[in-house]
């Protein structure tokens, strides 16, 4: 039988810092309601500050 694909898994999205460019994060994102990229305020433990992280292709 075949293994069933995790709905979860498939609306998983990458954060880039801005800055650093490391990869720190990972969300789910609504396809159905969000149309344009993701761009969140989060902590970047490399940077050690509050920077913008941006979604990036997987």
């Amino acid at each position: 039988m075949a293994k069933a694909k995790s709905k979860f898994s498939e609306n998983l999205i990458r954060l880039k810092c801005g800055v650093c460019g490391n990869i720190n994060y990972f969300t789910r994102k609504n396809k159905k309601l969000v149309e344009r990229k993701v761009t969140l305020q989060k902590y970047c433990g490399h940077c050690r500050k509050r920077t913008e992280h941006k979604e990036t292709k997987r």
